[in-house]
């Protein structure tokens, strides 16, 4: 039986079942691990499972008898991949379990902020409603979703998902490819700048590479119409935090709803903890992935993921 080890299961819920993994040998589980713990914890494991604790040479050299490392996220920045692979150390990450939890959450910031929910959500609760003479209350106007155009940075299958259902509310979708290589015939791509001057709606659904890193900035910020709306569910260092909260408390744009941030937890001293209209703005914890279905999905594709590893392990002993 193989030892496991999971280095941050807290990143995972408290209510996802993780004793499926027990039926591969002897599991420890540790909530979180700091990075000076990293190299003790796993110096005796075979398999190492990690959602964001990084494994580097420094952390795994005296990990002598690991073989397996189970990513439990789609990306894999966290792990020196180049080290593992002269070490012969197998590297294995779920793609595509949260595509529909992202897709979800991207609809409901939308819907937060396009129709001010906190603010009616508010001014009911605060008993001003009760005192009205009369049966409805229209101080925070709101649009149609259909007929407006939403503009997608980063057409892949995330980005592709959340054009459908874009479509199906009767938006005219655009898109801009953050390789240059993406070319969907069922919708228009246009260059950056163009995207962001056209759309109501702009989402970003992209990696953080050298192409988007501060890819919105002010400059790009003052492209786009007073009245749109900006959602970032890609990676937090492609908007460009300090130049967002700039152009929101100059009305350049109507609102932002964020769910990644280019450090997390959030820093204390961010500037958009501190805008002077805090109702333009929207922020979850990097919560988008994380519905109990998608984190379901991502234990089963780990269990697999174990499972074909240690089958394959048995056939080559066997020949």
């Amino acid at each position: 039986m193989a030892r496991i080890c999971i280095l941050d299961a807290k990143t995972l819920g408290s209510d996802i079942d993780l004793l499926g993994l027990s039926k591969f040998g002897d599991v420890t589980i540790y909530n979180t691990t700091k990075a000076s713990e990293v190299a003790d914890r796993i110096k005796d494991q075979e398999i190492v499972i990690t959602n964001k604790v990084v494994l580097n040479e420094s952390n795994m050299e005296s990990a002598l008898d690991l073989k397996l490392i189970c990513v439990s996220a789609t990306g894999t920045n966290n792990i020196d991949l180049d080290y593992a692979k002269s070490r012969g150390i197998v590297v294995t990450n779920v793609a595509g379990y949260s595509t529909r939890s992202v897709v979800q959450h991207t609809f409901a910031m939308l819907f937060y902020l396009m129709e001010s929910l906190k603010y009616y959500d508010e001014y009911v609760k605060s008993m001003d409603y009760s005192r009205s003479d009369i049966f409805t209350h229209l101080d925070k106007p709101f649009e149609e979703l259909s007929g407006k155009t939403w503009g997608i940075i980063g057409l892949g299958t995330i980005g592709v998902s959340v054009a459908s259902i874009a479509r199906a509310f009767g938006c005219r979708v655009i898109y801009y490819s953050t390789s240059g290589k993406n070319d969907n015939g069922e919708y228009k791509r246009v260059e950056m700048d163009e995207l962001l001057r056209e759309s109501d709606i702009v989402s970003i659904h992209a990696p953080l590479n050298e192409k988007t890193r501060n890819l919105i900035e002010y400059k790009r910020l003052q492209l786009m119409k007073k009245t749109a709306l900006l959602i970032n569910l890609g990676r937090g260092a492609i908007v460009k935090e300090d130049d967002l909260a700039k152009a929101l408390d100059e009305d350049l744009i109507r609102g932002a709803a964020l769910d990644v941030l280019e450090s997390e937890p959030i820093k204390s001293d961010n500037p958009l903890l501190t805008l002077k209209k805090q109702d333009k703005l929207l922020i979850t914890p990097h919560i988008a992935w994380a519905s109990v279905e998608a984190r379901r999905r991502l234990i089963n594709e780990i269990e697999l993921n174990i499972k074909g590893f240690l089958a394959n392990e048995i056939r080559n002993r066997v020949n």
